[in-house]
């Protein structure tokens, strides 16, 4: 698994609606997802963080975070495929990662507390 590379798409959490989530707030999220970048990173993937807010400026985003480089896997959040508002950001960012990383796996969290679990599901 050494020097497997990962590449993490989620939802900025400054930019979610937690509001049907009691008790989260986005530095409780934003917590959740550093401390799973820093478990995969304990696990030896060399890990890249793209938090997106909405809209063109991070379907671009992921576009310059995907031609960086090649990923072993690419691992997309649940706040970005869960609410139905998102829908079609969610698309655009599906279609990039299969159009410029073809040879990459991809994964899916449930929650920001286990990113690093879809991880290991797709590659070791």
């Amino acid at each position: 698994m050494s020097g497997r590379r990962v590449l993490a798409i989620g939802l900025d959490p400054a930019c979610a609606d937690l509001s049907a989530m009691p008790g989260l707030t986005p530095e409780l999220v934003r917590a959740f997802i550093d401390a799973q970048l820093e478990a995969m990173r304990a696990d030896g993937y060399r890990v890249e963080s793209c938090l997106v807010g909405a809209g063109e400026a991070a379907a671009q985003a992921v576009e310059r975070a995907l031609r960086a480089g090649t990923f072993d896997c690419v691992v997309i959040g649940n706040g970005l495929r869960s609410p139905p508002d998102q829908l079609l950001l969610f698309e655009r960012i599906l279609n990039l990662v299969h159009a410029l990383a073809p040879g990459s796996r991809i994964a899916f969290n449930t929650s920001p507390a286990d990113t690093a679990d879809a991880v290991r599901r797709w590659i070791s």
